[in-house]
């Protein structure tokens, strides 16, 4: 069984920065995809970056794309999401997904394992 467990949410003003961190335990990860989502209040959850945990590639949605950052720390098995230059629109829970996959997958349904959510808010 996968445990992912999330930190590093909080608020931030228009403009700042967090980081987000997940660590994640209970079997080996060189064949899993490690994923961020967001759901903002009324509305669906949706991707936001991921990283294939064997050969680092990652993948971004567009609304977060050069503002944001995902990493693995193989070694502490934690995927991070540094978040820079935030909006009022990145409001939301941010939650950290895993599944066993050989490529990087969008869909949520794809995820096999979940964390608890940790609550990111930006004020204006």
């Amino acid at each position: 069984q996968v445990q992912l467990v999330e930190s590093g949410g909080g608020l931030v003003q228009a403009g700042g920065s967090l980081r987000l961190s997940c660590a994640a335990s209970g079997r080996p990860f060189s064949s899993y995809v490690m994923a961020w989502f967001r759901q903002a209040p009324g509305k669906e959850r949706e991707f936001v970056a991921a990283v294939n945990w064997n050969n680092g590639n990652t993948y971004y949605a567009d609304s977060v794309k050069g503002r944001f950052t995902i990493s693995r720390d193989m070694a502490k098995s934690t995927v991070f999401l540094q978040m820079n230059s935030l909006k009022p629109e990145d409001t939301a829970v941010y939650y950290c997904a895993a599944t066993r996959a050989l490529h990087i997958l969008l869909g949520q349904q794809a995820y096999r394992y979940w964390g608890q959510g940790t609550q990111v808010t930006v004020s204006s």
